[in-house]
């Protein structure tokens, strides 16, 4: 089954869609996510990302009500019930199971020569944070999530699932089948994610590996800009990094929903996060309530809730997919 969002992905390894809020539902998520920074911010909530540290584990608060040392530049696990009261916590799972969303990642993980696409059956709870303005400027370093920097050609390609055809630095694309997709949902204007379009379907090129971690300039690369409520849907393993100033304010959500068969190597991009520890206690009876809620809409979210319990007790301990 042929789809332009899905040609989109596999040619730029991004694809923007806009303006998937309604103005009711933007200002109901930029309430709820002021209050759960609010409180991060000030020590009060163990899971942060803290400035200086790009990947996990963060460390924690030194104790409740003690601020992270350095700050924090994101707010993780915004499907937990114990980080707010039920009212925002509706509110963040309402967005995470939106129609914009959810119907994009079906289109996105059907897999081109199916007879059928994939349906609400297939789809798999994944992660839910937030991304918030730094206590004081920070920058990833260039990166892709599951393939370190000291990859070799040969090991960058096996990892990427492309054929390994090195040849001045390019291994040739091969179509790729996607078991999740990740996305970038701004509820103010947002620039911070700088991509290289295209580098998802081959190794770094020498001038990429020789550049510094947090190179300015990479060459090809693209400043993704979006307008509040716009959402970017990305290869999570395209040459990307972050940007973020203290004095522009921020907050995205940051999500992932995979499909079931994605096996060990996608539980452990997940699970890393320590999602499973508190994901049999989400309440999602909101979804049935209210104008946009439906029945249909909690066994859904339900059902991708299994689906990641399952795929929990079938990996053990996963570890965590890079360090730094």
């Amino acid at each position: 089954m042929s789809s332009s969002l899905r040609a989109a992905l596999a040619e730029d390894g991004y694809v923007i869609r806009r303006q998937i809020l309604s103005s009711g539902e933007l200002e109901a998520l930029r309430g709820a996510a002021s209050r759960v920074t609010e409180r991060a911010r000030a020590g009060n909530w163990p899971d942060v990302r803290t400035v200086g540290k790009q990947f996990p584990p963060w460390p924690r608060p030194a104790a409740p009500g003690v601020p992270p040392r350095d700050g924090i530049w994101g707010v993780q696990g915004l499907l937990n019930p114990a980080l707010g009261g039920a009212a925002d916590a509706a509110v963040f799972a309402a967005s995470y199971f939106h129609d914009g969303i959810l119907d994009a990642a079906k289109e996105l993980l059907t897999h081109d020569g199916e007879e059928a696409p994939c349906t609400d059956d297939d789809l798999v709870l994944e992660l839910y944070n937030l991304l918030v303005r730094p206590d004081s400027d920070f920058e990833l370093e260039w990166h892709r999530d599951d393939v370190p920097r000291t990859a070799t050609p040969e090991e960058e390609a096996a990892k990427l699932g492309i054929a390994s055809a090195e040849a001045g630095g390019v291994a040739k694309k091969k179509k790729k089948r996607y078991w999740n997709t990740q996305w970038n949902l701004p509820l103010y204007a947002d620039d911070s994610l700088v991509v290289v379009p295209g580098s998802h379907a081959r190794v770094r090129t020498a001038a990429e590996r020789a550049a510094a971690p947090r190179e300015p300039e990479m060459p090809g690369q693209l400043v993704v800009a979006l307008e509040p409520g716009d959402v970017v849907f990305y290869d999570n393993n395209i040459l990307h990094r972050g940007v973020y100033r203290a004095d522009r304010e921020r907050m995205s959500l940051h999500g992932s929903v995979g499909r079931a068969g994605g096996g060990r190597f996608r539980a452990t991009n997940v699970l890393q996060h320590g999602v499973g520890a508190w994901v049999d206690r989400c309440d999602f009876a909101a979804l049935a309530d209210g104008p946009e809620g439906s029945e249909g809409r909690r066994l859904r979210a339900e059902g991708m809730r299994a689906r990641l319990v399952e795929l929990g007790r079938e990996s053990g301990d996963v570890g965590f997919s890079l360090a730094g």
